[in-house]
């Protein structure tokens, strides 16, 4: 047990650790080519966001920090990886946490999201169409793509794994059969969705990095130790954007941090089989999902009518007065007593 524990928290710390010392070289590179948004949004936003929103601000912060995260992960887990490699021992092998049936997908996962983010972010910075302003169209090849990702993480569940059934809390299982390959691409672009949270500075990294945390135990209390070290060095890695992102930001994570993370937590979600509490762990945002689905809507059939100021709901608080600081708090401790009230309900439905 005390291995295992070790196995979980030496890579959680040097994901951290890693994370502070890359930082102020990936700042240097940041700044020296000026990865920061060209295009200001003031003329698609309403008055009401632009009240509460510096878009100087924006447009001089480098957009790209979700590198610092991946990135972390990538040489904590090469570490580990290659230690028993270069010094072969039985305690190096026992530490090492990349394997087959636990990790290798959702490491892949991260590291081809982010990879596909920083391209979204790269033409967002540098480019000169219609798709460097975000538009529709191409926030619609955006989800196709994570569609395309989760079609064959979905296929890897169904025809390596036998993955065929999913658990529910105190109520058995419901077997999925082949469906469960759709059922994942539907829950993967749900999480995506969920990535408009990352707009005020700290409020990402925070709920995220709780989320992280609840799988790692999670994973600990499944006897998945090797998912249970990736969750914690998910954390760490986390932990260590956030420590540059609280106000005023360094720099904001970008698709290349939402884009990776969202979808490898709808894979740990499955190959920890908690994905019917995965809801409760995420709530932030499930919530933060809901409010811009329900402001669209209320506009559509409403005659333009609104359900909140601003949506997503914290820019709502932002338009209620409330500091952004505040709003990021308060969402910090929302999300780690949902993180916790998930982990129960996991546990003790087994």
């Amino acid at each position: 047990m005390f291995l295992n524990l070790l196995k979980i928290a030496i890579p959680t710390a040097l994901a951290f650790f890693l994370g502070l010392l890359i930082t102020p070289v990936a700042t240097h590179f940041f700044f020296k080519y000026k990865m920061w948004k060209k295009n200001s949004r003031s003329t698609t936003t309403s008055s009401e966001f632009q009240r509460i929103h510096n878009e100087k601000d924006e447009l001089n912060t480098s957009r790209v920090g979700g590198i610092i995260i991946w990135f972390s992960v990538l040489l904590t887990t090469l570490v580990f990886y290659l230690t028993p490699v270069i010094f072969p021992s039985a305690i190096a092998t026992k530490i090492n946490f990349l394997s087959r049936n636990q990790t290798l997908i959702p490491f892949f996962t991260l590291i081809l999201g982010s990879l596909i983010g920083l391209w979204d972010d790269l033409i967002q910075i540098y480019g000169n169409g219609r798709f460097s302003k975000d538009d529709k169209s191409w926030r619609r090849w955006k989800a196709f793509l994570i569609g395309l990702i989760a079609l064959l993480i979905g296929g890897w569940f169904y025809y390596k794994l036998g993955m065929t059934s999913l658990h529910v809390p105190f109520g058995g299982e419901i077997f999925f059969g082949i469906l469960i390959i759709p059922f994942f691409i539907l829950v993967a672009l749900a999480t995506f969705s969920g990535g408009v949270i990352d707009g005020i500075d700290g409020l990402s990294g925070g709920v995220l990095s709780s989320i992280f945390a609840a799988y790692a135990v999670i994973a600990y209390a499944n006897n998945q130790f090797d998912l249970a070290a990736f969750s914690g060095v998910l954390t760490g890695a986390t932990l260590a954007f956030l420590w540059f992102n609280i106000p005023p930001a360094r720099f904001y994570m970008g698709e290349t941090g939402i884009m990776g993370l969202t979808i490898v937590l709808a894979t740990l979600a499955f190959l920890t089989d908690s994905v019917l509490v995965l809801p409760v762990i995420a709530m932030p945002l499930v919530i933060t999902s809901l409010s811009v689905i329900l402001q669209i809507l209320s506009k559509k059939l409403r005659g333009g009518k609104k359900i909140f100021k601003l949506a997503p709901i914290h820019h709502h608080f932002e338009a209620l007065g409330w500091p952004s600081h505040k709003v990021t708090m308060r969402f910090w401790i929302f999300s780690i007593i949902f993180a916790i009230i998930g982990i129960i309900l996991t546990v003790i439905s087994r």
